[in-house]
């Protein structure tokens, strides 16, 4: 396996999903394709992969779907979506489930590539820099930043490495109005658009995680970005 390249290719057009996977080969990926949605989640379940590619429209699990359950196991892993259709609710849809692309048929393999790269490039430059903190109280929760878990009395929620990071960052400048490119380029490394619609997914889980002290919230400026608030007695 190469390391750092490894696909996972979700594509039911026996002839394109061939020709895709020797291109990608060939382009110094390695890669696991699967001809439905519900043979590359087992697949998925069964390999570390580094990036997924997924086509919408698929029999037995379109691609959506396929991403929604994938982002349940793994809610770091990037993921690029295909598709012959240029409907935009269908673009909307991808984008809000978080993924860093949206390719649509026909288009040329070396775009594709390259896409790929840049989207490991930047998620890989971007794994956690957990430092020598390990707990952080917010309000009435503890964050171990080593283990990755967030208590808050006899609940504890384990994080990803993403969501400790950002929960990190935004610890350090809580009460503070933060513009949202700030936010992306310190986390994210990146502020296009595709990162944009990765943080307001990790937003989301955020405001999830903290809900239960009313002390803690992530209150949205629009057209600016955001307030982590922490009122401390």
């Amino acid at each position: 396996m190469i390391k750092g390249k490894h696909i996972l290719l979700a594509e039911d057009d026996a002839d394109f999903g061939n020709i895709l996977k020797q291109y990608l080969q060939m382009s110094g990926f390695s890669v696991e394709w699967s001809k439905n949605g519900e043979e590359a989640l087992q697949t998925f379940t069964k390999g570390n992969f580094n990036i997924c590619v997924f086509d919408v429209m698929m029999p037995k699990k379109d691609g959506f779907t396929l991403a929604e359950e994938i982002i349940e196991i793994n809610p770091e892993i990037p993921f690029i979506f295909l598709t012959a259709r240029k409907m935009k609710e269908d673009k909307i849809k991808g984008l809000k489930l978080g993924a860093d692309d949206y390719v649509v048929k026909p288009f040329e393999a070396d775009e594709l590539v390259l896409r790929l790269n840049n989207i490991l490039k930047r998620t890989q430059k971007s794994t956690a820099k957990i430092t020598s903190e390990e707990i952080i109280t917010i309000g009435n929760y503890q964050f171990n930043t080593k283990r990755l878990e967030l208590k808050n009395n006899d609940t504890i929620q384990r994080v990803t490495e993403k969501e400790g990071e950002l929960i990190k960052f935004l610890f350090h400048h809580k009460n503070q109005l933060l513009k949202r490119e700030e936010i992306l380029n310190a986390v994210w490394q990146n502020d296009d658009f595709f990162s944009g619609r990765s943080m307001d997914v990790f937003i989301s889980r955020l405001r999830k995680y903290f809900k239960k002290d009313p002390s803690i919230s992530i209150e949205s400026i629009r057209g600016i970005g955001l307030e982590f608030t922490v009122n401390e007695a």
